[in-house]
């Protein structure tokens, strides 16, 4: 359990050499309890010290993924509470950590960073981490919930990110692409912000195996804590083009989780799913059902057949 943190005006200082006006990239200073840019920019700060970028600037699309979060935010982060989606996340978790590896982050920023999941995995690697998500009500929520002094929470677009260029080692996104539509927009600005040879880390809903594609585009359409014209998971031959278009060489790509995934990492999605936690022994069924996915996607002709996708590039 993490005790409630204070994100506050020190955290702010300590981030401002990193933060930049989204819309002409100039350098912003804090007066007056805002943050203002040198062309006379103003951006407001609420009550846990959260900078309020996008609400001065915001895309089309990013405003229906603000609107949508900050509708399901807490439905979506209880929903992460339940023990079978916990036993699971576990599993995926671990094979992000071995991908990450033990080594220093540096500066770290996590795009899309909802509840902050990335901070309570990888916070003793950073030096210093940011969180951007669009949804105040989501960093509200991590507010909540993380405790340390060197992490500081922004509310901005990422197709059009507060940070400065190369101020940035390395890049973590943990289901937040897929809630992007202009992937070109938001590849090209993590490129920006990071610094040459900065790490870009993700884990991501993936949709190569055929078996996924069909399901998806059922689920999609009919759950209320999706939105199908916004949200796409990612395709390998649509990623790795864009990424390269944007700067990036990819060095690694890994899928994860199958047929468990399914039943315990969608509660979310599928409401049945939730009253698994009432059966005895949940949490043991859960670890196995993490081991059979392991196993099958071991499996020749299988490896990329997964639900996730874990990543890594390098800019």
């Amino acid at each position: 359990m993490h005790n409630k943190s204070i994100i506050n005006k020190n955290n702010i200082n300590e981030m401002l050499p990193f933060l930049c006006c989204p819309i002409d990239g100039s350098t912003l200073a804090l007066q007056n309890g805002e943050l203002v840019s040198e062309k006379g920019r103003h951006y407001k700060i609420d009550a846990n010290g959260i900078p309020m970028f996008a609400e001065e600037f915001c895309s089309e699309d990013a405003i229906v993924q603000r609107q949508h979060y900050d509708h399901v935010s807490t439905a979506y982060l209880n929903n992460l509470e339940y023990p079978h989606t916990q036993e699971y996340m576990d599993y995926l978790d671990d094979i992000l950590r071995k991908a990450v590896g033990l080594g220093p982050l540096g500066v770290t920023a996590e795009i899309c960073c909802g509840g902050g999941e990335a901070f309570n995995l990888f916070a003793k690697q950073m030096k210093l981490g940011v969180g951007v998500d669009v949804s105040l009500n989501m960093l509200t929520a991590a507010h909540n919930k993380i405790s340390s002094d060197t992490l500081s929470l922004i509310q901005g677009d990422a197709t059009r990110l507060p940070l400065k260029s190369n101020s940035i080692d390395t890049i973590i996104m943990l289901g937040g692409i897929h809630h992007v539509p202009d992937r070109h927009a938001l590849f090209s600005q993590l490129s920006r912000v990071l610094k040459p040879g900065g790490r870009f880390i993700w884990r991501e809903p993936l949709s190569d195996f055929w078996l996924w594609r069909f399901l998806r585009a059922i689920i999609y359409r009919v759950s209320p804590m999706l939105d199908n014209e916004t949200e796409k998971p990612l395709l390998f031959s649509e990623t790795e083009p864009l990424l390269r278009a944007s700067g990036f060489k990819l060095n690694s790509w890994s899928t994860c989780g199958f047929i468990g995934f399914c039943f315990f990492m969608n509660s979310d999605v599928l409401f049945f799913n939730r009253f698994l936690r009432f059966i005895p022994g949940i949490r043991i069924i859960s670890r196995m059902a993490a081991k059979f996915d392991s196993n099958i996607l071991k499996i020749p002709g299988l490896r990329r057949a997964g639900l996730q996708v874990v990543g890594i590039a390098v800019n």
